[in-house]
């Protein structure tokens, strides 16, 4: 038997096909999507990994983040957020060589946690890329150098409420202290484990107490 179906139907099941893609958490997805970058990098991550680790359709993804460069930096800021607690010491009022402790600690603890991907998202993420994707590498540069301030500023924050010393040259402490935690990201990405970055962080955190005043 053959049903024809008429015009109504027909429109109707269109307008089912064609709309609006089945809601999902905003939050839940993008985390998928931070855990697939952070594992693979924002090259490495294809469309079909992304959607695939998010459970959503292409359509979706680009309907909620526009593109993957834009969900790559949303990835990013929710990262960042992972550590907020950790980076929280750089505001806080305890005295210099603690606030760098607590972050190098934490640092450690971030990297090398075994609940997600090792190492740091920001602290080697696209460092080399296609010349198309330079626009994602320079952001991911521009977070790298507002760490690197933040850190400078904490320094000269030291050096004014006096418990680092004046002659301490806290652009130099600073880059120090950044390179570390790079290393540490690398460290980690190469199976270094929580302890082991402890041991190195405590060499750095003793570089800082060199300093104080």
């Amino acid at each position: 038997m053959i049903i024809v179906k008429n015009s109504r139907d027909v429109e109707n099941s269109t307008a089912r096909r064609r709309g609006r893609p089945p809601a999902f958490d905003r939050e839940t997805v993008l985390s998928a999507a931070r855990e697939t970058f952070w594992a693979h990098g924002y090259e490495g991550a294809s469309i079909a990994d992304l959607t695939a680790a998010m459970g959503i359709t292409p359509q979706s993804l680009y309907a909620a983040f526009n593109s993957k460069a834009d969900l790559y930096r949303a990835a990013l800021e929710q990262y960042r957020a992972l550590g907020s607690d950790t980076f929280s010491a750089l505001g806080e009022p305890i005295d210099t060589v603690s606030a760098f402790e607590r972050i190098l600690r934490g640092s450690a603890a971030i990297f090398s946690a075994p609940e997600h991907p090792k190492g740091c998202m920001i602290s080697t993420a696209v460092l080399n890329c296609a010349s198309e994707n330079a626009v994602i590498a320079d952001h991911v540069a521009a977070m790298r150098r507002r760490s690197l301030d933040a850190f400078t500023a904490r320094i000269e924050r030291g050096i004014g409420e006096g418990d680092m010393k004046s002659e301490t040259n806290p652009r130099a402490l600073a880059r120090f202290l950044c390179a570390i935690v790079q290393g540490m990201s690398v460290q980690a990405r190469d199976g270094a484990s929580l302890e082991e970055l402890l041991d190195l962080s405590v060499l750095a955190i003793a570089e800082v107490a060199r300093h104080r005043a």
